[in-house]
């Protein structure tokens, strides 16, 4: 049986090892935080008390964790604790430079690498519908295939080293500006006496249909399972949105790509962010603009 650790159980990480479970994989993981662990355990995976711990034995190793840093200074300990030729899948959404050192690390230290973000937020993880953008060679992306694929329903092979950072950046810099241009169309509707669901029919069947539209539309009604129906609970939180745009700005500026839309994109969610919106899911930026658009109003 393959043994797999799992550095990070928190609301991705957590259900994303119970599937890995239930798949029929020896899974044993790891969290800073106790509820986590608790959490974890409840659901039938075996915890341990130190991260080395977790990787000793493993024959893959997978990290859930919120930002380079944190991998970087993870594989610090890990790679020194695994047994030659482990398997390293780093699922967290980094830097394409700190995916493509922490590769660099794994396989100075005898060991084998693949990034791998995900695509599909909480409901996905639980769901076990996850969509996995995956760097790395040919070989390693062959033997790990059946594990991502009892964690999610999509399992895209990107190429080399940090290339499933890159598709998860270049995707979700996509994703902003579209909802951010989503939202202000409905801003503009009604502004104009437009109703929501008259604009949805429209655009939804017309040239500018969307994901942001017609799966998490910024506005009550047109799309019942969209979080505007639950007060804009996430979903996929506007404070991620901000860190994956700041991802896709920092790229920009590394590659010396001329950017407009994506840079300025970037500074709203980072704004969006720095206050309530924080905790919304990003499809809420459509108040901010609301806002906005009342204080132009006022003035």
């Amino acid at each position: 049986m393959t043994s797999i650790a799992f550095i990070g159980l928190g609301h991705m990480g957590g259900p994303m090892a119970v599937n890995l479970t239930k798949a029929g994989y020896a899974v044993t993981g790891f969290d800073l935080m106790p509820a986590a662990l608790d959490a974890a355990a409840a659901l039938g995976v075996a915890v341990s008390s130190t991260a080395a711990e977790a990787v000793d034995g493993a024959d893959i190793v997978i990290t859930m964790l919120p930002a380079g840093r944190h991998v970087l200074q993870a594989y610090g300990e890990l790679l020194a604790a695994a047994k030659p030729g482990t398997i390293f899948i780093d699922s967290s959404t980094i830097a394409v430079d700190d995916a493509r050192a922490a590769h660099d690390l794994a396989i100075a230290a005898g060991h084998r690498n693949l990034d791998a973000p995900v695509s599909g937020g909480v409901v996905g993880a639980e769901a076990g519908t996850l969509a996995f953008m995956v760097g790395g060679s040919d070989e390693d992306f062959a033997e790990t295939l059946p594990v991502f694929e009892a964690m999610g329903k999509r399992i895209v092979h990107c190429g080399g080293s940090g290339l499933g950072q890159a598709a998860k950046i270049c995707n979700n810099m996509i994703l902003g500006a579209t909802m951010i241009a989503v939202s202000e169309a409905f801003v503009l509707g009604e502004k104009l006496g437009l109703e929501h669901q008259a604009l949805y029919d429209v655009a939804a069947h017309a040239s500018g249909q969307c994901w942001a539209l017609t799966t998490n539309c910024p506005v009550p009604g047109p799309v019942p399972a969209s979080p505007a129906n639950r007060d804009y609970q996430p979903g996929f939180a506007g404070a991620l949105m901000a860190k994956d745009l700041g991802l896709a700005a920092q790229a920009f500026e590394s590659t010396g790509v001329h950017s407009e839309i994506g840079m300025l994109a970037s500074a709203i969610y980072t704004r969006f962010a720095e206050g309530d919106g924080a905790g919304l899911d990003f499809s809420g930026i459509i108040g901010d603009i609301r806002t906005r658009s009342e204080t132009k109003d006022a003035a």
